[in-house]
């Protein structure tokens, strides 16, 4: 089995082969770095992106059995525009069905403003899917200054210490937090003591779920 992922940063690499690992460890991985994207999206919005996304998923796609795109605000781009009929998810869907199925009060935290929207806009879906009602499900937002900025010089322990005091801050409010990108994963961990409420993160899940997408589309002898 293979899959391919495709990401905005480098960071991501030794994230998702420690994860294989660790939890798959006869699944092929495969990586296409692509930081442009992100930095273009963030500039000029997602559909000026979406033909160049297209062409990053069917090179990735070539020769896998899936596609991860592990860029939560490129995800959805990446979803429906598909790859040449290679199955293609985006990393923080299975994270927003858990965050769903833990309560009717969601947050979403994120160190990028276009991210916000299209992780929003997922967990809106899910929830939509799990038969919540609209006007008994709440999504919060909350944008934390800085610490992009931070993960750019490389100062991912500021970073870190940025995002898991944003979310220290916002828990005690809400059913459950939702760390919309791969790169705030290990804030996840900070916080686990001191906050009552589960906090998801995007790479574990959104791995599990595309290496049994790789199985299930792998041809049976």
């Amino acid at each position: 089995m293979t899959l391919a992922l495709l990401h905005t940063s480098p960071v991501h690499i030794p994230v998702f082969d420690a994860l294989r690992d660790a939890d798959h460890p006869g699944l092929g991985l495969r990586h296409v770095v692509r930081e442009d994207l992100l930095a273009r999206a963030g500039a000029d919005g997602l559909d000026a992106v979406a033909a160049d996304v297209g062409a990053a998923l069917a090179e990735a796609a070539a020769g896998a059995d899936a596609v991860l795109c592990t860029c939560s605000t490129l995800g959805g781009v990446a979803e429906s525009g598909g790859a040449a009929g290679v199955p293609v998810l985006r990393v923080d869907r299975p994270m927003a069905a858990a965050a769903v199925r833990a309560g009717a009060t969601v947050a979403v935290v994120a160190t990028v403003a276009s991210t916000l929207g299209p992780t929003v806009a997922l967990v809106a879906e899910e929830a939509a899917r799990a038969g919540h009602p609209g006007d008994r499900f709440e999504l919060r937002t909350v944008l934390v200054d800085g610490a992009w900025e931070r993960f750019v010089a490389g100062d991912r322990e500021g970073q870190l210490r940025l995002v898991a005091d944003a979310v220290e801050r916002v828990a005690p409010s809400v059913d459950a937090v939702v760390l919309a990108q791969a790169s705030m994963a290990d804030a996840a961990d900070r916080v686990s003591a001191v906050v009552r409420v589960p906090v998801f993160a995007s790479p574990r899940t959104g791995l599990a779920a595309a290496a049994r997408l790789c199985d299930r589309d792998r041809p049976r002898s």
